[in-house]
């Protein structure tokens, strides 16, 4: 469920990578509880947006709000702030491998919020179990499925109380029996009213629990609004074409 609480507004960012002009001037606003949906051909922008929002990658221009406030990358203090809201779920997990699942999400807890082992394994704990994983904690990510991995990541991020959650084709990675059980979560998520953008093609995904679709084609947002509005056959948009084609691919590697 939306509201009219302002998490994140991003305004005019651009960037250049290799020469290439990879964003022009994207804007967007995330509202308290709102999924926002990124989609669009390999290339677009999609995975450079979402990391220049968490600054992964600075942005050449533009500027970025948390709530009321305008982040100042230059200021570390206020950087490592906001990456402690602002959680980033990668394609490819991004787990120490040196260490277990418990000791994945506790990590962060204890060597950024600087809280006592004890405590950070007993919260690491319970977002293990909210994705799943209770009886995973021991295990290492060398023997975990990619679904599992990809759970273990999310609960890492979701141990850190953030305001707002920024997916990159969290599934992309996945064989196709895996991919359910990251959904599952994501949904789950959703549905009890986390903020987040998330990056994917999973097309029943975005028509049952996207508020609003982003469609990016060369570095720009050209089309925005509901599932309901861009998915319509009979409104002719190019969300609705590109969507088309991956039903018709999908359709295709199944037979």
């Amino acid at each position: 469920m939306t509201d009219q609480t302002m998490v994140l507004r991003v305004e005019n960012i651009s960037k250049r990578l290799g020469g290439r002009q990879i964003l022009k001037d994207v804007s967007l606003e995330l509202h308290r509880g709102e999924l926002k949906v990124l989609i669009g051909p390999s290339g677009g922008g999609k995975s450079t947006l979402l990391q220049c929002i968490n600054f992964l990658i600075p942005p050449d221009e533009g500027r970025i709000w948390l709530g009321e406030q305008q982040i100042e990358i230059h200021r570390k203090q206020d950087l490592y702030a906001y990456r402690q809201k602002v959680g980033m779920i990668f394609q490819d997990f991004n787990l120490f491998d040196h260490l277990n699942a418990l000791d994945n999400v506790s990590i962060a807890l204890r060597k950024v919020k600087k809280i006592a082992r004890k405590d950070a394994e007993e919260r690491a704990m319970r977002e293990l179990e909210r994705v799943g994983l209770g009886d995973k904690t021991t295990l290492y990510p060398s023997q975990l499925s990619g679904g599992q991995k990809q759970r273990v990541s999310i609960a890492r991020a979701l141990a850190m109380d953030p305001e707002a959650l920024l997916l990159d084709e969290p599934t992309s990675a996945l064989d196709p029996e895996l991919i359910g059980e990251v959904l599952g979560v994501i949904r789950n998520l959703a549905q009890d009213g986390m903020t987040m953008i998330m990056a994917t093609h999973q097309l029943g995904f975005i028509r049952t629990l996207a508020d609003d679709i982003l469609f990016m084609q060369d570095g720009q947002i050209i089309e925005q609004g509901s599932p309901a509005e861009l998915l319509d056959a009979e409104n002719g948009s190019r969300t609705q074409a590109f969507c088309a084609k991956l039903n018709e691919l999908s359709d295709e590697s199944e037979t």
